[in-house]
This record gives structure tokens, sequence and C-alpha cells, in this order.
């Protein structure tokens, strides 16, 4: 399986886990608790899939700052947290960050 196909994976599986997190009130509400685990879990065996074809740098930056950027979103969307002028340019840093390192420089296997 593709690489970045294998790291969307997990990116989704660490939101999913996050917005778990959230959930789970301090893992005293067991649903959302056991989705933490598993939303993780994925998140994390994915991750070491894509270690065996991809720099760790460039997944782990990646990963890391999508996850940043999905949580920021979700927070925003479904937990009506609040976003400003400045978190709104941060953001877009981060994603012009990951396009740099994945796109434009040689750090990543084209």
């Amino acid at each position: 399986m593709h690489p970045y196909v294998l790291l969307a994976g997990a990116i989704l599986s660490e939101l999913f886990g996050t917005t778990a997190l959230k959930l789970s009130d301090g893992f005293s509400q067991p649903v959302p608790s056991i989705g933490v685990v598993l939303g993780y879990g994925a998140a994390f065996y994915l991750l070491s899939l894509t270690l065996e074809e991809l720099p760790m740098g460039v997944v782990y930056g990646t990963w890391a700052a999508l996850g940043i950027v999905g949580v920021a979103g979700i927070g925003a969307v479904v937990f009506d947290e609040p976003v400003d002028l400045a978190g709104l340019l941060g953001i877009g840093l981060i994603i012009g960050g990951v396009y740099c390192v994945n796109v434009v420089s040689q750090m990543s296997a084209h």
C-alpha cells in the first residue's frame, strides 16, 4: 500500500482517538475510552508501517502537524472551541510547512 495512504490512515486514527479522549471525560466514560485505545493503537500501527518506506522526520512531522490542524478543526466544529486570526495564521503556517517538507524539499522520497 502507498505509504501516504497509510500515513493518512494514521492521522485519521489519531484524530479519532483524540476526539474520543475529549469525550471520555477523564476515562470515566467506557465507550469513548475504548475509542481512545483503538484510535491510538491503529494510529501507531499505521505509523509503524509508514516508517518502513518514508523517513522518520517526514512521517512524524507530517503526522503531528496534520494532527494539530485536524484537532483544531474538530475542536472548532464539534466542540465549539474558539479560533482567532492568529490561530488561523498558525494553522496556515503548519500546512505550508507540511507542503515544504513533503513536496518542495528533498527530505521525502519523491
